[in-house]
């Protein structure tokens, strides 16, 4: 979903309940063994922050309609 063209965002639910989302693909690395996403700061700007999520504990990705 990151590589698609044209890129969509994308939502990741963690089975925590947190929910991330993904609104450029430059926000989110996949590794080895999950993800890596940066973290948007209160007025909508990137932040330094970054979440990394196991993909042992993503429960769902979907597709985010933008209005």
């Amino acid at each position: 979903m990151l590589t698609r063209q044209p890129f969509e965002p994308v939502r990741v639910k963690m089975s925590s309940g947190e929910v991330f989302e993904i609104r450029h693909p430059e926000m989110a690395m996949l590794t080895k063994s999950g993800l890596v996403i940066t973290l948007l700061d209160p007025d909508g700007s990137p932040s330094d922050r970054v979440e990394y999520c196991s993909f042992l504990h993503i429960a769902g990705v979907e597709t985010v309609a933008i209005a």
